[in-house]
């Protein structure tokens, strides 16, 4: 279990929690809700309620589950009647905190680190990336979707005049916790790391690790059964 404390924390992709109230909840249970929000402002008005059933069904999961997920967040749920959409959308925006922007820097201007930095959806999940790094004279200075790569020499400057508490690696394996220790020196407390690889970081650091490799084997074994 994730304890979520009343002062902010960052998690995953930008994920900010602020409770008013202290209350643990899973990291399951936060791998969710950004799902949930994505379809509800989907129906763009066409529900005005909506039920966990109905979310169930669309999504193709359990609706106890949904419910319990959805519960975590919000009390306003109506006996046979669900939920006021536009009400829900509001909780669980304002339960991920994405009302308020995370910073975030990204190490690896390599291929993949350019299409995120071209990726136009992070904003409505409430996060910014406000620079991208890399060690490459040939990647440095260029632009990239209205941001000039930097040197990461800069890497402090930029933490420190945005407040930066995210960071994403994008870098090969072997460079990936050289990464992860520049950003952790800077104050970054939560790591989106994309290299195939464990990085190792202190206690209080939260690291969100997308193993593409992985997910690519899962994807060919079951289409070889």
């Amino acid at each position: 279990m994730f304890e979520v404390k009343e002062t902010s924390e960052i998690l995953s992709y930008g994920e900010k929690i602020s409770m008013k109230e202290e209350k643990s909840v899973s990291i399951q249970t936060l791998r969710r809700l950004p799902v949930y929000l994505h379809y509800l402002k989907s129906l763009g008005g066409a529900l005005p309620m909506v039920s966990a059933t109905v979310i169930a069904e669309a999504l193709g999961q359990n609706d106890v589950q949904v419910r319990k997920y959805l519960g975590s967040v919000s009390g306003s749920g109506r006996p046979k009647k669900g939920y006021v959409t536009a009400e829900l959308i509001d909780e669980i925006e304002d339960y991920l905190g994405f009302g308020a922007k995370s910073k975030a820097v990204l190490i690896g201007a390599g291929n993949l680190g350019r299409a995120l930095l071209s990726y136009q959806g992070f904003s409505d999940y409430g996060l910014d990336i406000v620079a991208a790094f890399d060690n490459s004279s040939a990647v440095v200075g260029r632009a990239v979707s209205g941001r000039i790569v930097q040197p990461l020499s800069e890497l402090e400057r930029i933490c420190k005049k945005y407040d930066v508490k995210v960071g994403i690696i994008t870098v090969p394996s072997s460079g990936a916790q050289k990464a992860a220790d520049e950003l952790i020196i800077h104050g970054i407390k939560a790591i989106w790391n994309f290299a195939p690889t464990v990085i190792k970081v202190p206690e209080g650091v939260l690291v969100e690790n997308e193993n593409l490799a992985s997910s690519l084997a899962v994807l060919t074994k079951h289409i070889g059964e």
